[in-house]
């Protein structure tokens, strides 16, 4: 009898007005439907505690971890299996305020049981994740990140926005505060080491970006590739804020600020950021939280994680690589492991 697969749940109970909690039941017999030995585990206000349930579902062989939450949920469920050497696939199920994950896998959003039921259409993309290293509180780090790492005022706004605010009023309250910070915008002189060569000089914003989606805004890195192994690296050269305002319109008007001479718009598999002024602080953030302090190194790890998406809807020019090839190559590599272990078996 052909042994089931098994997927572990992990859903944060207070992302979105608590509108996974009362779907949890519907979403397990959905993947029970679809051939897995489905279980759950609500996340706790402890620290770490999807991060560590996920590292735990993984190192017991689960062959499927479903993230329930917001971005912050999926990012630290990542965190949890992205170390290891075999990783189970993912699914996600977006219940947070702006869901760029979903919005980049085109994973329905506010609706848990018809983002349970991508899984039936048996559709993957091996996503790119981002790693960074670098001091948090004086102490060495390493943290994954699966959208955007940031630096500059305007990331500021993500630790400004209280969480009671984001449920009630969602990418609103991002806007709000967002039109609050602009006439604070610090130029701060930095150097970015990349693959293309060396950039040193004052920016008001970087952001490192491995999906096309930033904010709910989806013409920031309009050609972010979601598999390339490349990051999309966007500098703000300018302070000044009728200026900054211009290039927002830019954005709005179908991504045309990439061609304007205030900004910095490179493709680089790596990245290290320094922090060329010694009286502030350069913070970074990595997918909506503080991640620490500049200087920070980046590094892209191509195809790390299996997720299941709606291809169908995804972009032909965000995705890469043909999952049939993929498919083709791994059954080709398990034969040359075999037959080697045929080989050595004879001998």
């Amino acid at each position: 009898m052909k042994k089931r697969k098994r997927a572990r749940l992990i859903y944060n109970p207070t992302s979105g007005q608590e509108i996974m909690k009362k779907n949890v039941a519907e979403v397990l017999h959905i993947f029970e439907g679809y051939g897995y030995e489905t279980s759950a585990f609500q996340t706790t206000p402890e620290p770490d505690s999807a991060k560590n349930e996920a590292k735990r579902a993984a190192l017991d062989g689960f062959d499927l971890i479903i993230a329930a939450g917001g971005d912050g949920t999926i990012n630290e469920v990542v965190n949890g299996i992205a170390p290891l050497e075999k990783r189970p696939k993912m699914a996600i199920i977006p219940t947070g305020t702006t869901n760029d994950y979903a919005r980049a896998l085109k994973i329905p959003r506010g609706n848990p049981v018809e983002a349970a039921k991508i899984i039936g259409k048996k559709q993957t993309i091996l996503m790119d994740i981002g790693l960074a290293k670098n001091k948090k509180n004086g102490t060495q780090q390493e943290h994954y990140f699966i959208n955007i790492a940031a630096a500059g005022t305007l990331t500021e706004l993500t630790y400004s926005v209280p969480s009671q605010l984001k449920t009630m009023f969602g990418y609103l309250a991002y806007v709000v505060k967002g039109a609050e910070l602009l006439p604070r915008v610090q130029f701060t002189p930095v150097r970015v080491k990349h693959d293309q060569g060396v950039f040193e000089g004052s920016v008001s914003l970087i952001f490192v970006a491995l999906t096309n989606s930033i904010g709910g805004f989806e013409q920031i890195v309009p050609d972010a590739k979601l598999d390339d192994g490349n990051f999309t690296l966007l500098m703000v050269k300018t302070g000044n804020l009728f200026e900054i305002l211009h290039l927002i319109r830019q954005v709005l008007d179908g991504g045309k600020h990439i061609g304007s001479k205030l900004i910095e718009y490179i493709k680089t598999k790596s990245l290290t950021i320094e922090n060329l002024q010694s009286t502030n602080r350069l913070m970074i953030n990595l997918d909506g939280e503080f991640g620490g302090d500049a200087p920070v190194e980046l590094e892209n790890l191509a195809n790390h994680i299996e997720f299941f998406a709606d291809t169908d809807l995804v972009s032909v020019d965000a995705i890469t690589l043909d999952m049939d090839q993929i498919n083709r190559e791994k059954i080709a590599k398990r034969f040359i492991e075999e037959s080697d272990h045929m080989d050595e078996t004879i001998k």
